[in-house]
C-alpha cells in the first residue's frame, strides 16, 4: 500500500555525513547527562512504600494524586489496579520515617476528601528489590540486542547487522539521555517502551534493507553504486515509513493526551524512539552500511561455472 510515490531517487547518502556528524554530537550529549544527571529512578528501583486502597465506588485517580501531593509527597505513583474501585498508591522511600507512619499520613488526608476509602495492604519495597529489577531490565536489554543482531546477521550479512544494531542502539541511548536531561521518572514502563523501540527500530531497518536487498539483486539496477541504491531503498519505502509511523505516533499522541500520568511518560518514550527510529535508519544505519564497504557481492553469491566434464574422469 502506498499513499504516493516518487519517482526520482532522493539523494540521502550525499548528506549522510553532515547528519551523522549531527547523529554523533547529539549521541555524545546525551551519554554525557546520562554520566553526569542520571536517571531519576522510580520507587520500582529505588524502593519506597506501596498502599493498596479501595473505595466504595469507581475512584478519582486525579484527585487522589493531588491530595498526596498536598501533603508534601513528590514522584508518587496512583493507578487502577485490577478494578476502578480499587487503587495502588507508591511512594518513595524517606529517611527516618516507616512504611507506617507514611500510610497513615496519607490515610488520613484521603479520609478527610472521602470518609469511605478503606487500606487494604501496606508493604515497604526495599532497595534490594530495585536493584534485582534494574539486573533483570539491563539483562532483557542485552538479551534483545544480541537477539536483534544473530537474526539480522543471519537474515542479511554481518554488515548489515552491525549497522542495523548501531542505529539502534543510538535511539535508546537518545531516548535515556531525555529522561536523564528533564530529570523525568524512570520506571518498569519506561523500560518497557525502550525494548519495544529496540523492535520497532530494527523492523523500519529490516524494511530498508529488504529493499536493498531487493534492489542489488534486480538487473534493471545493476549499474547503480551502492550509494545509489541505498537511495533508491530508502525512497521507494518513505510512502510505508510515513503511513506505519504515522499511524504509531496517532495512538501513542492518544495515550500521551489522555491516557494520565501512569502512561504519560511510557508514550512519551515511545514518541522520541519513534522519531529518532525514522531518522536513525536513514541517516544512521544505511549510511553505516555503506561505509562498511557493503557491496552487491555480499548479497548476490555468484554462480560457479559449470564443469564441462560434469565431474566425469578421464
Amino acid at each position: 500500500m502506498e499513499l504516493f510515490r516518487i519517482k526520482k531517487d532522493i539523494p540521502f547518502m550525499r548528506h549522510a555525513l553532515i547528519f551523522n556528524v549531527i547523529s554523533a554530537l547529539t549521541f555524545v550529549a546525551a551519554v554525557f547527562f546520562l554520566v553526569s544527571k542520571g536517571l531519576h529512578l522510580s520507587i520500582e528501583f529505588t524502593g519506597g512504600t506501596v498502599m493498596e486502597i479501595a473505595y466504595p465506588k469507581p475512584a478519582n485517580l486525579d484527585v487522589i494524586r493531588t491530595t498526596i501531593n498536598q501533603q508534601g509527597y513528590a514522584d508518587i505513583q496512583v493507578q487502577s489496579f485490577g478494578t476502578a474501585q480499587d487503587v495502588i498508591v507508591r511512594l518513595p522511600a524517606q529517611k527516618g520515617v516507616s512504611s507506617s507512619q507514611v500510610s497513615e499520613k496519607v490515610m488520613t488526608g484521603l479520609k478527610a476528601q472521602d470518609a469511605t476509602v478503606e487500606l487494604r495492604r501496606v508493604e515497604f519495597v526495599g532497595p534490594q528489590v530495585g536493584e534485582e529489577l534494574a539486573h533483570d531490565g539491563l539483562m532483557a536489554l542485552g538479551m534483545v540486542i544480541i537477539g536483534i543482531v544473530i537474526y539480522l546477521a543471519i537474515r542479511f550479512e554481518w554488515k548489515f547487522a552491525l549497522a542495523a544494531i548501531i542505529a539502534n542502539l543510538h535511539d535508546v541511548i537518545i531516548i535515556l539521555g531525555f529522561f536523564a536531561f528533564f530529570q523525568w521518572e524512570f520506571s518498569l514502563t519506561v523500560l518497557a517502551a525502550v525494548l519495544a523501540v529496540l523492535g520497532y527500530s530494527v523492523n523500519e531497518s529490516v524494511v530498508v534493507f529488504d529493499r536493498v536487498r531487493e534492489t542489488f539483486r534486480d538487473r534493471r539496477f545493476g549499474k547503480l553504486e551502492t550509494p545509489e541504491v541505498l537511495n533508491h531503498a530508502i525512497t521507494s519505502t518513505i510512502s510505508r515509513t510515513i503511513i506505519t509511523h504515522g499511524s504509531t505516533q496517532m495512538m501513542v499522541l492518544s495515550m500521551m493526551l489522555f491516557g494520565g500520568p501512569t502512561i504519560h511518560y511510557f508514550s512519551i518514550a515511545l514518541t522520541i524512539g519513534i522519531l529518532f527510529g525514522i531518522y536513525s535508519s536513514v541517516f544512521v544505519a544505511a549510511a553505516v552500511a555503506m561505509w562498511l564497504g557493503v557491496k552487491r557481492e555480499d548479497l548476490i553469491k555468484p554462480v560457479k561455472p559449470k564443469d564441462e566434464t560434469d565431474g566425469a574422469v578421464v
